[in-house]
């Protein structure tokens, strides 16, 4: 018996050893078969997306529109009922919208048709044959007159085509207008039903689902509310910095389209990383035309308005919503224009901070669950200036364990 039990005893091991493999590689299958699911229907889903990309678009203004308002409503709200206080939102906010369109949106007009008209004067030939003066600016920098000649052709063509056009279309024009106007309402009215209602549904959510998803759904409320909320917020109080600042540093140096150079830099600068630079870049070629001097003194106001922008307030005024690094917002802002366009560079970085707080969350959710697998370093012995750390990490370490022990109650 001794002899057959010793010769069993490898084989039944051997068979153990086997079963275990195998479930690992099984295991191993589905988690790459579900990771492989769920990129499909992630890529289904933006594709979809696509289809619909202007009733989202609807949707998602609203949602960020009702985001934006909802703390003066939160406000108003203590002293006048909610309704009301949604309804004295929206008529102050018109009426503020109003008399800025009338006002700086009027002149940004008349001003674009000045610099129209300044235009085409520098591309008509001077009265006794002289070359436009946009052709003698581009000689200085080492442009030939064939190459000239070539890009004066074109010009002309483009023009051409895109004055057959314009009287063609003006039906398709009428028609583009009148669409936006209805989204525009839509949106508008969208946003007041979320306000009045949002906060129904947000409650609904955090009581009546099943208790399990009562955290997750409590933690991407929450994300939603911190990023999405302070990144709007903080991104308009941010472009009305730079477009004042553009605006009065334009007008200080004499250049005649500062108020039109200011409304673009505040759209300019809802584009991460790259909108204070195709702002620069349009100035300095408009401040082309009144001599080297204010060209140069263009260059270096916005050198100097790209790094307080990038430097200063960026990130204290919309770094602490989103905390994206530039390279992230580069690679979102590319993601989404190449997806989505014009509307998906402009709200590439909120959602790509918006992925990224629910990712840090759901990955300190986990990690708390699995506190076993990630064992605490030893800390070194603090040096005399380093009290106040050993006081943060034991209150730390304190919190924590008061969490561990922490017996749930009926009400969690």
């Amino acid at each position: 018996m001794f002899p057959f039990s010793n010769q069993s005893q490898p084989a039944s091991n051997n068979n153990y050893n086997m079963s275990t493999s195998t479930t690992r590689w099984v295991r191993r299958l589905i988690i790459s078969l579900t990771i492989f699911v769920w990129i499909a229907l992630g890529i289904i889903a933006i594709n979809a997306a696509g289809y619909i990309i202007g009733t989202l678009l609807v949707f998602i203004v609203a949602c960020l529109l009702a985001y934006a308002i909802a703390p003066v409503v939160k406000l108003l709200q203590r002293f006048m009922p909610r309704f009301l206080a949604i309804l004295l939102v929206y008529v102050v906010g018109f009426g503020l919208l109003g008399f800025l369109i009338y006002t700086v949106i009027s002149t940004s007009i008349q001003q674009f048709i000045m610099l129209a008209a300044n235009f085409s004067a520098m591309l008509t030939p001077g009265p006794h044959g002289q070359q436009p003066v946009i052709f003698q600016v581009a000689q200085r920098f080492g442009i030939s007159q064939a190459q000239i000649d070539v890009v004066n052709r074109q010009l002309a063509t483009q023009l051409q085509n895109f004055a057959g056009s314009l009287t063609g279309g003006l039906l398709p024009l009428v028609s583009s207008i009148a669409g936006a106007l209805i989204n525009i309402l839509l949106t508008a009215i969208i946003s007041i039903y979320l306000l009045i209602d949002g906060s129904r549904a947000v409650r609904w959510l955090r009581t009546r689902l099943p208790a399990p998803q009562r955290d997750r759904v409590g933690l991407l409320l929450d994300v939603l509310q911190n990023v999405v909320g302070g990144y709007i917020r903080g991104q308009l109080l941010l472009s009305a910095i730079i477009a004042v600042i553009v605006g009065v540093g334009m007008q200080l140096l004499r250049e005649p389209y500062a108020v039109l150079i200011g409304v673009l830099s505040f759209v300019m600068e809802f584009i991460p990383v790259l909108g204070t630079i195709f702002t620069g870049v349009i100035s300095v070629l408009i401040a082309l035309t009144q001599g080297w001097l204010t060209t140069l003194l263009v260059l270096v106001f916005f050198i100097l308005v790209h790094i307080l922008e990038g430097y200063v307030l960026a990130p204290r005024i919309v770094g602490r919503a989103v905390g994206l690094h530039p390279v992230i917002s580069l690679l979102a802002l590319t993601a989404g224009a190449e997806l989505f366009g014009p509307w998906g560079a402009i709200f590439a970085a909120p959602f790509a901070g918006m992925l990224q707080a629910l990712l840090f969350a759901f990955w300190s959710q986990w990690r708390k669950a699995h506190r076993d697998q990630f064992p605490k370093e030893p800390v070194e012995p603090a040096q005399t200036g380093d009290a106040k750390a050993t006081t943060q990490i034991t209150t730390h370490e304190t919190i924590e364990r008061t969490e561990t022990t922490r017996v749930p109650t009926g009400e969690e």
